[in-house]
């Protein structure tokens, strides 16, 4: 049978509720190999937040921002940045929010598409109403997987909400560049957006509460990262709060364009702040308020709750599971796409009556990440906080990434460091986190040797190439040899 747009049919093998990055893999690793037929619901874009307004075009945005870093650091390179060409880039990154190829992708690949805004109604039970208002029910054979991600929370702030301010939807689509911009956050999404923002030509000032950046990450990552914003011209005002959020002539004009005239933000210490756009990167909430998970003894609103198979916990039986951001486990495209083809792999094997299913236990081990500010952010694995948290006997070694010569021929002035958190148990790396122009690449390496558990004597023999930012691990190694002999 062929794949279609709004079949005329009602029952199929999977039923994924959500057709974003995660929920495309979950159809596909059901169906690939074991015979069942998967469909996804959809009321809006194929592809979902990654594909049209978080992943893509962010880093559309900031590649080009990253390039002429690079060239004011390169005696001899000159480059400037031109915002309507960046702009221009962006729309084809986004295909104009223009869903075509993710639909072409799914039906060449077996995998049929129902329009309209799904909820669960049962037991593999799914009641899609359509874009002109009607409904249809559709029943999973076997399981239903819920991708219905999230979406930016706005704080409830006095003013805020009235003000429209801008969430990360309207920061990566933009259509204009505003010219006073205040940034609310401390984390990805705040620190990401004043990258592009200022280097799109806008004055830029963030506001957050805590006093370092990225606090999630190793305290060096924020440190570093704030100091290279404060140097480029970003206003930072840590410790703060908005009190108070005023807009006069606020107008809904679409998403990424300036939603009215000024906007007055008043701080918890009385100082006021003038912008022509305010954003609120302060943080997700999982879209599962409004998806019927009540009718199958699950209560709505939150983060589900999933064992390694991704299989939701109370839902009764194995039908019933949940990926991405909605479990809450990781908010990562990448992490979310994991999980689906965990997921996936489970429904075919449960299908073919196998009980050897795998698991993602071993993949959030891992846990990459990287934060595409100048300088990148990449880590993997856990923090030393979190691993003394989590009760291991920690080691750390930090190294300078400045002193290495494949960073010394990116940029004479290079600035960057590295720090590895080490298991003495097993003598395993269980965290890694690198800070510098270029390090997104060093990340994968990581996860290869927390996920792999890669005793230390066997990394000793896995030899970087010369000159490349790759040979830091050797010099952690090195350094973590001289630190425990003098011990």
């Amino acid at each position: 049978m062929t794949a279609a747009v709004d079949p005329d049919r009602s029952e199929w093998d999977v039923v994924v509720l959500g057709g974003a990055a995660a929920g495309e893999n979950a159809a596909q690793y059901a169906s690939r190999y074991s015979g069942l037929s998967s469909v996804l619901v959809e009321d809006h874009l194929l592809g979902g937040e990654c594909s049209y307004w978080a992943c893509m075009p962010s880093k559309a945005l900031l590649r080009p921002v990253e390039v002429v870093d690079a060239a004011t650091h390169l005696p001899g390179v000159s480059a400037r940045l031109d915002a309507a060409g960046v702009l221009a880039r962006r729309d084809l990154v986004i295909n104009g929010l223009d869903d075509a190829s993710q639909v072409k992708w799914a039906l060449d690949t077996g995998i049929d598409v129902v329009r309209g805004y799904g909820r669960l109604a049962g037991e593999r039970t799914i009641v899609v109403t359509r874009p002109d208002g009607s409904t249809r029910t559709l029943t999973a054979r076997h399981a239903v997987v819920v991708d219905t991600g999230s979406r930016p929370a706005v704080p409830d702030v006095p003013g805020l909400r009235a003000a429209l301010p801008w969430t990360s939807r309207d920061v990566t689509t933009m259509s204009e560049v505003p010219r006073r911009v205040v940034v609310m956050g401390g984390g990805v999404v705040a620190c990401e957006a004043a990258t592009w923002l200022h280097g799109l030509g806008a004055e830029v000032t963030v506001v957050h509460r805590g006093e370092r950046l990225l606090a999630r990450n190793e305290p060096f990552a924020g440190e570093i990262v704030g100091e290279e914003l404060r140097k480029s011209g970003v206003r930072l005002l840590p410790g703060r709060r908005l009190s108070r959020v005023e807009r006069s002539d606020a107008r809904d004009t679409g998403e990424g364009r300036v939603h009215g005239g000024e906007v007055s933000v008043t701080l918890d210490d009385g100082t006021v702040l003038v912008a022509d756009e305010v954003v609120a990167a302060t943080g997700r909430t999982p879209n599962t308020g409004d998806i019927g998970l009540e009718t199958v003894g699950v209560s709505p609103g939150g983060y589900l709750d999933v064992d390694d198979q991704q299989c939701v916990r109370g839902a009764g039986g194995t039908w019933l599971y949940a990926i991405g951001d909605v479990c809450g486990r990781a908010l990562l495209t990448h992490m979310g796409k994991y999980q689906a083809r965990i997921a996936g792999e489970a429904i075919a094997l449960r299908a073919g009556g196998s009980a050897d299913l795998p698991s993602a236990a071993a993949g959030h081990t891992g846990l990459p990440q990287v934060v595409f500010t100048t300088p990148e952010v990449g880590s993997a694995g856990m923090t030393e906080r979190r691993a003394r948290g989590a009760g291991l006997d920690v080691e750390t070694v930090e190294y300078d990434l400045a002193a290495l010569a494949g960073t010394y021929v990116m940029r004479p002035d290079y600035r960057g460091r590295a720090k590895l958190v080490i298991d003495r148990a097993g003598d395993l790396v269980v965290g890694a986190t690198f800070v510098g122009a270029g390090v997104a690449e060093l990340v994968h390496s990581a996860t290869t040797a927390i996920v792999g558990r890669v005793p230390l004597p066997t990394l000793w023999h896995v030899v970087p190439s010369y000159p490349t930012a790759g040979e830091v691990w050797l010099r952690l190694l090195e350094t973590l040899r001289a630190q425990r002999r003098a011990e």
